[in-house]
């Protein structure tokens, strides 16, 4: 079974930064698209970064230029490196993983998702 699991949340002041890390677990053979998304109270959930797995990214309006995202391919591992934060940010930061191959019980294409991690700004 594949497993994603988040790391580096947390509470920061306004103008500070964080670096999330997802790492996905199991007998994975490959994983196209990582992403990481938000999801704030009373909102929906809404993709902020993405990354193939040919290194190609792509930024919601509102952090590019202040979030970075980088993934590492040989460990199954996506970061999310976040700069300049503001409350606005404050939310549950979710990891996914698009199109992972895996082999164990058997061989299939899935989605996965991380169970989230807080990331709390404060002024």
């Amino acid at each position: 079974q594949v497993q994603l699991v988040e790391f580096g949340g947390g509470l920061v002041q306004a103008g500070g930064s964080l670096r999330l890390l997802c790492a996905a677990y199991g007998n994975i053979l490959s994983i196209d698209d990582m992403a990481w998304y938000r999801q704030a109270p009373g909102k929906q959930r809404d993709q902020v970064a993405v990354i193939s797995s040919g290194g190609s990214t792509d930024y919601e309006d509102s952090v590019k230029g202040r979030f970075t995202i980088d993934r590492d391919n040989a460990r199954n591992t996506v970061a999310l490196q976040m700069n300049h934060l503001a409350p606005e940010d404050t939310a549950v930061y979710y990891c996914s993983a698009q199109g992972v191959v895996s082999t164990v019980p058997e061989y299939r294409v899935d989605d996965y998702w991380g169970r989230g991690t807080q990331v709390t700004v404060v002024s």
